[in-house]
């Protein structure tokens, strides 16, 4: 159950129609979360890391992330965080 993070091209992320996901906000701050489905989301901006069973996983602006549905984990967020998301 980890975290993937990686860098896609501009065409992978068209033709998984990122652009037109929504997008979420927050500021620095800390909070619990868990993952009652999968979430994909591409970060446009912030600094973050996120603290689970699985250890630290740190990403931030231009990075594809993927959390798997049943995780719970601890979100750290360092500075803003702008994203496009999706679930499922």
């Amino acid at each position: 159950m980890q975290i993937e993070v990686k860098k896609l091209s501009d065409e992978e992320l068209n033709n998984l129609g990122v652009f037109s996901w929504s997008i979420w906000t927050k500021e620095k701050s800390e909070f619990d979360w868990y993952y009652d489905d999968k979430e994909s989301c591409y970060i446009l901006e912030g600094d973050v890391e996120v603290i689970s069973d699985f250890g630290v996983t740190h990403f931030g602006k231009g990075d594809f992330v993927v959390f798997p549905k049943g995780l719970s984990c601890k979100w750290k967020i360092n500075k803003n965080v702008k994203k496009h998301y999706n679930f499922g």
